[in-house]
C-alpha cells in the first residue's frame, strides 16, 4: 500500500478514536448520575462502538459510512438514557461526505437527519419533548453548515491539485523549451565552426599546396622566396580573419564577468576581404551587382555572408574550378546570392553537411536554397526575404559595401 494511504487510513482511525472516547467518557460521567438497565446500556455502547468505528473507512466509502453512523444514531438516542454525543461521528461522516464530492448524497442524508429528529419529537407528549424548535432550527443550520464546510473544502483541494497541475506543467514545459534552446545554440555554434574552419582551413590548404607547387620547380632564389613570402603572408591573413570570427563565435560561452567581445561581427560588409582571400588561392572571382543594398539586421546578413563563404569554400576544396561567379541581387522584397563555379560539379553525389547547414541557415529566416549541377559547373542559389523597414527607426545598421563591378578581379 503506497504511503500517502496508509498515513490517511492512521489519520481516519485517530479520527474515530478521538471521537470514541469522548463519547465513551460522557456516557461514563452522565451514567453516574442517571444509571440505565444493563441490557439496555450494552446495546447502547455496542451503538456507540458502531457508529465510531464505521469511521475508519470514511473515505473510502463515505455514503455507507454517513449511512450507519446516522442509523446507529436513530437507535442509540430514542433507546439510551445517557444521551451520549455519539451524533459527532454522524457529523464527521456527513462531512466527509460532502468533502469526496458526494454532495447530493450528503444534502439528502442531512435532510433525513433533521426529518427524522422533527418527527420524533413531535410523536412525543406534551411536556416530554427533548428537542425544542430553537434546538431544532440549530440543528438544522449545524447540518448545513457541515455540508457547505465539506463542499468548500472539496472545491478548494480541486483548486489546489489544479494549480499544482499547471506549475507542474509549466515546470516541464520550461525545462522542455530550455533542452531546445540549448540544442539549437549548440547546432548553431557547431554551424558557425563547421563554415569558420571550413573556409579557413581549405584557404590555407589550397594557399600552402600552391606554393609547394610551385617551390617543387626549383625556380631561382629570390623567386622561390618571394613565393614562400607571399605564401605565408597569406596563411597569416586567412588564420588571423579566422581566429577573429571564433573569437566572435566563442564569445557567447564567455563568463559573466568576462567582457563582451569588440571585434565587428562577420556579415557583407566583409564581403571584400573574402573574395580577396579566395582569389589568393589563385581562383578567379568575379562579381554581380543588381539593385540598391539595404541594411540588414545582423542575423540575416551573417547569414547572407556564411552562405557566400561556404559556398566558396566548396569551390576550393571539391569543385577544382578556375573561375568563380558571386552575384548579388538586391530586389524589393529579398535579397538573392547566386555563386557559380565552372568546376566539375557534384553530379550524382548526395549533399554534405556545407549544403545542409546554408539551407538550415536560409531556411531559419523563410528563404530557401538550391545547390545544384549545372552545364559546364555548380552552382548555389539562395533567396533570403528582407524584413520590412521599421517605419521611424532613428539607427539602421551600415549597408554592406558594393563589392568590385561585374568582371573585375576581387
Amino acid at each position: 500500500m503506497p504511503l500517502s494511504l496508509r498515513s490517511r487510513d492512521l489519520r481516519d482511525a485517530l479520527v474515530a478514536l478521538v471521537v470514541f472516547l469522548v463519547t465513551a467518557v460522557w456516557t461514563l460521567v452522565v451514567a453516574h448520575y442517571r444509571p440505565e438497565p444493563a441490557g439496555r446500556a450494552a446495546v447502547g455502547w455496542a451503538l456507540i462502538l458502531i457508529g465510531c468505528g464505521a469511521l475508519v473507512p470514511r473515505r473510502r466509502q463515505p455514503v455507507a459510512v454517513a449511512v450507519v453512523t446516522l442509523l446507529a444514531c436513530a437507535v442509540y438516542y430514542p433507546l439510551s438514557a445517557q444521551d451520549g454525543p455519539l451524533l459527532i461521528a454522524f457529523a464527521v461522516a456527513l462531512y466527509t461526505t460532502a468533502a469526496e464530492g458526494r454532495f447530493a448524497a450528503a444534502v439528502a442524508l442531512a435532510a433525513v437527519a433533521l426529518l427524522a429528529a422533527g418527527l420524533g419529537e413531535i410523536r412525543q407528549q406534551p411536556g416530554h419533548r427533548q428537542i425544542d424548535d430553537t434546538s431544532l432550527a440549530m440543528m438544522a443550520g449545524w447540518l448545513i453548515s457541515l455540508v457547505a464546510v465539506g463542499r468548500a473544502q472539496r472545491d478548494r483541494a480541486a483548486y489546489l491539485r489544479e494549480v499544482e497541475r499547471r506549475a507542474l506543467a509549466a515546470e516541464r514545459e520550461q525545462e522542455a523549451r530550455a533542452r531546445q534552446s540549448a540544442t539549437e545554440e549548440r547546432l548553431r555554434i557547431a554551424r558557425e565552426l563547421h563554415d569558420i574552419l571550413g573556409h579557413s582551413v581549405s584557404l590555407i590548404n589550397v594557399q600552402s599546396g600552391a606554393a609547394l607547387h610551385r617551390l617543387g620547380k626549383k625556380p631561382p632564389a629570390a623567386q622561390g622566396l618571394a613565393t614562400a613570402e607571399e605564401a605565408l603572408r597569406a596563411v597569416r591573413d586567412t588564420s588571423k580573419e579566422a581566429l577573429r570570427e571564433l573569437r566572435a563565435t566563442l564569445g557567447v560561452l564567455r563568463r559573466a564577468d568576462e567582457p563582451a567581445p569588440t571585434a565587428p561581427a562577420s556579415g557583407l560588409a566583409l564581403l571584400p576581404e573574402l573574395l580577396a582571400r579566395a582569389a589568393g588561392t589563385g581562383l578567379e572571382v568575379r562579381t554581380r551587382v543588381e539593385g540598391t543594398p539595404v541594411p540588414l539586421p545582423p542575423p540575416l546578413d551573417l547569414a547572407a555572408y556564411r552562405i557566400v563563404q561556404e559556398s566558396l569554400t566548396n569551390v576550393t576544396r571539391h569543385a577544382e574550378a578556375r573561375s568563380v561567379l558571386v552575384a548579388l541581387d538586391w530586389g524589393g522584397d529579398a535579397l538573392r546570392l547566386c555563386v557559380e563555379d565552372d568546376g566539375r560539379g557534384a553530379a550524382g553525389e548526395p549533399p554534405g553537411s556545407g549544403i545542409r547547414g546554408m539551407a538550415e541557415r536560409a531556411r531559419a529566416f523563410g528563404g530557401e536554397l538550391t545547390a545544384r549541377a549545372v552545364p559546364g559547373g555548380f552552382r548555389v542559389d539562395a533567396r533570403l526575404p528582407l524584413p520590412p523597414p521599421a517605419p521611424g527607426s532613428a539607427t539602421a545598421p551600415t549597408p554592406a559595401p558594393t563589392p568590385p563591378p561585374e568582371g573585375d578581379p576581387a
